[in-house]
């Protein structure tokens, strides 16, 4: 039996096409990312000559690494084995139907060493936005249908990187959080930046101006901002994986330590009550 897919695939293109549309499309996210993936790889000890990005947005990414190959996040991804030593997977992994089978992909086009570094939206994104519709969706017609796309924490998402094989894995995060006048005002910005709902299990008739209208006093009441407006955040979540090489650092077989950590830490080791003491 097929998997059921999580994303609508066609509709999020239409979502990301119509935002490039508009005069202004609101990137800031995707220029956040920007900044921080040329920042944490000017941190690396290393120059890298083979880079590739994944993105959404290809755009932003040419003039930001010019040596990079630029390909679409698509299911299967247009990537050559062992082509690069750097792929960068640039805020588009929370779209995909198998986010394990994209960081495996990003890794079989890695050479021995090369890094990894994936920029996801995290679990605590847009919490007030889901936390209002859900209250006014159900005050309003008694149920839930599925708006915003769950997204995972910074732990389930870690074990994503180890889970396809990447070696020394690290996940860390940080958070903006943005005012906006109102919720129509933070709808017309999702938009703009190609996040609307493309979830492939998303109503098909249009909701009622009711809901969004009690979702917004909700939002309002529950989550103020200054000024009067409502805040939204946006968690990003850091993954950083190597392709695996005998170069890099093994752990320590257990029972190989030389010393012992209480000598290490120069403090009194004091026996569990009921545990025999060594000779």
């Amino acid at each position: 039996m097929s998997q059921a897919l999580l994303t609508d695939r066609p509709a999020l293109l239409r979502a990301r096409a119509r935002a490039l549309r508009q005069p202004e499309p609101a990137l800031f996210l995707h220029e956040m990312a920007v900044a921080e993936v040329q920042e944490r790889v000017g941190l690396v000890n290393r120059t890298f000559t083979a880079p590739a990005v994944v993105t959404g947005f290809a755009g932003l990414w040419h003039s930001a690494l010019p040596a990079a190959r630029v390909v679409a996040d698509d299911d299967t991804l247009d990537l050559a084995p062992g082509a690069h030593d750097l792929v960068v997977h640039a805020l588009a992994l929370h779209w995909a139907n198998d986010p394990v089978g994209q960081i495996i992909q990003c890794r079989r086009a890695l050479r021995p060493d090369g890094l990894f570094l994936g920029l996801v939206l995290g679990g605590r994104t847009l919490h007030e936005l889901r936390a209002a519709l859900a209250e006014a969706e159900t005050q309003v017609t008694g149920g839930l249908s599925p708006r915003v796309l769950p997204m995972g924490d910074i732990r389930d998402l870690g074990a994503l990187v180890q889970r396809a094989g990447l070696a020394l894995p690290v996940a860390d995060s940080f958070t903006r959080s943005v005012a906006y006048r109102d919720l129509p005002h933070l709808a017309a910005d999702l938009r703009a930046m190609g996040e609307t709902n493309a979830l492939a299990a998303r109503l098909r008739r249009p909701t009622a101006r009711a809901v969004f209208a009690r979702a917004g006093e909700i939002y309002a009441c529950t989550f103020p901002g200054p000024d009067g407006r409502i805040t939204a955040s946006f968690e990003i979540v850091c993954l950083t994986g190597w392709a695996p090489h005998e170069s890099q650092q093994k752990p320590l077989r257990p029972g190989s330590a030389a010393q012992r950590l209480a000598v290490a830490l120069n403090v009194t080791e004091r026996p569990l009550p009921g545990t025999a003491q060594d000779g």
